[in-house]
């Protein structure tokens, strides 16, 4: 019996201590609801675009619950509960979070996120994700909008809770959204990522991409061939981290091929990295061709101009990794005005931050993200950039920089995703039911803050013009890359204030007599 119980012992212990164990255990975590459905959530897929799984468990929750709720064409859904005992006269609110995540992985991970599960972990006062991003953004809002709707001992007035789609790709739930889908005239975002700061303004964006059509020549001969990579990134959000002087995989391999096509006369086979419009791309390759007499001076080269990089990134990327492996002969490589043109243009594309606000201290007023560049089948390589400003003409006057940048290159340019800023409200008066709940909660006053990253609320501004609206969340570091993580502490203040909001929501003002 010994011998079984330490057995069974050394067994719990490696178990407790491994990732899968821990990660079937968030309940544990405080708020215990919050946690729980969060838990049930990263094991539904929902990409953007593919959100009919985790609809379709929106949509089961709410008749579980008997509660009402609707869909519309687009797939929006909202669920609406009644006030509870006492609080029938209060103004009615919306809670507002979007049902899609954004599909990042580490090259090393097999995770395919149409059909597994996230695997969760806990460490220290974080949850993590094991190789790929979280859906903390907005999973996190989800399930406090779950858990609102599944307690009938809360306090608060009438609610409505919107689940918008195809948030990150573009906001196209939020283009969608019918006039008169729900009620309210007060909304509360649930899609910030700082604790202790709340957003009454946000950046619009525009998405910019360029498709250059190639022709190729054959190989010259006699050459070898080099693989040459960048990774070990932390990319990052384009919006909330583009101010964080983080490295661009992109960027960094151009100068790269800039310098050894000017030195050794390398050849471009194919170039591409990143993944998403609204990601700092982590991680890109590219396969080049050195004539044979270059080869050792070119390895030479490659090294020593790569430890340059290093020790130039090595504060704000300290695990930049630059390698170059030899790699199969390809049949073809890009002609000579066609790679000039690419190279030239990537070199010259602006990215990261343009202007700072005159307005709000330390706010990220117009930026752009050299997102991703793929060689396509057909001959042709598609560059996809994005663009934020919270002026609207600072932000078309950087989408047509980068337009006119890559047309001088001979490419064909669209602008996609345009999406309108919100403009802040300092008088709001749910900003002051706010700013007043917190204090008295925690004992000292929020920032007010805009955020320089797209939120759904100025494409609700358009539709309802006299919604009243603020952002808020729990602290959430590294949002669409595989280092995604959500504080645990913040998570608890995060529910403490949306319950406490909720339950100082001002009555409705009836005339007299009525």
């Amino acid at each position: 019996m010994i011998l079984v119980f330490l057995v069974m012992k050394t067994i719990f212990e490696i178990a407790y201590n491994h990732k899968s164990y821990v990660m079937s255990h968030l309940s544990r975590l405080k708020p215990e609801a919050v946690w729980n459905f969060f838990d049930e959530i990263t094991k539904i897929p929902r990409a953007s675009k593919k959100e009919e799984k985790i609809i379709r468990y929106i949509t089961g929750f709410a008749e579980k619950h008997m509660l009402s709720h609707a869909k519309d064409k687009t797939g929006n859904v909202i669920i609406r509960k009644p006030a509870a005992k006492g609080y029938e006269n209060r103004k009615k609110i919306c809670l507002q979070s979007h049902l899609d995540m954004v599909c990042e992985k580490v090259n090393a991970s097999n995770h395919n996120f149409d059909k597994d599960p996230i695997q969760t972990y806990i460490d220290g006062d974080w949850v993590r994700a094991d190789g790929t991003t979280l859906g903390a953004d907005n999973g996190i809002g989800i399930a406090a909008q779950l858990a609102l709707l599944a307690d009938p001992e809360l306090e608060h007035g009438p609610v409505e809770c919107l689940f918008t789609v195809d948030e990150e790709t573009g906001l196209f739930g939020a283009f969608g959204l019918e006039s008169g889908f729900f009620e309210s005239r007060i909304l509360l975002n649930l899609d910030s990522e700082d604790e202790g700061e709340i957003f009454i303004g946000s950046a619009g964006g525009v998405n910019t991409t360029a498709t250059i059509t190639y022709n190729v020549r054959n190989t010259p001969e006699p050459s070898k061939a080099y693989r040459l990579e960048v990774s070990g990134l932390q990319g990052g959000h384009s919006g909330t981290d583009i101010h964080k002087n983080r490295g661009n995989s992109i960027k960094i391999l151009n100068q790269i091929l800039w310098e050894i096509r000017n030195r050794f006369g390398a050849r471009l086979s194919v170039f591409e990295g990143g993944n998403l419009h609204n990601a700092i791309p982590r991680e890109a390759y590219a396969v080049v061709v050195v004539p044979g007499m270059y080869v050792e001076v070119f390895l030479d080269y490659f090294q020593e101009y790569s430890k340059r990089l290093m020790v130039e990134h090595v504060i704000d990327e300290p695990a930049l990794k630059l390698t170059a492996s030899q790699a199969e002969l390809p049949g073809k490589v890009l002609k000579k005005k066609v790679q000039e043109k690419l190279l030239n243009a990537l070199y010259v594309c602006p990215n990261g931050v343009i202007s700072w606000s005159r307005v709000i201290e330390n706010l990220v007023e117009t930026s752009t993200n050299l997102a991703s560049i793929k060689f396509k089948p057909e001959n042709q390589i598609i560059i996809a950039t994005s663009q934020r400003s919270s002026s609207n003409s600072e932000r078309q006057l950087i989408a047509n920089s980068v337009r006119s940048t890559f047309r001088l290159a001979g490419a064909k340019v669209d602008h996609t995703g345009g999406y309108p800023g919100w403009n802040p409200n300092p008088g709001s008066e749910i900003l002051g039911v706010a700013v007043s709940s917190y204090t008295n909660l925690f004992g000292k006053k929020p920032a007010v803050k805009a955020i320089h990253a797209g939120l759904e609320c100025g494409l609700f501004l358009e539709k309802y013009p006299d919604l009243d609206m603020i952002s808020f969340g729990p602290t959430i570091l590294d949002a669409h890359s595989p280092s995604e993580r959500v504080s645990i502490e913040t998570t608890v203040k995060f529910w403490d204030l949306l319950l406490d909001i909720l339950k100082n929501v001002p009555e409705e003002q009836h005339p007299d007599g009525v």
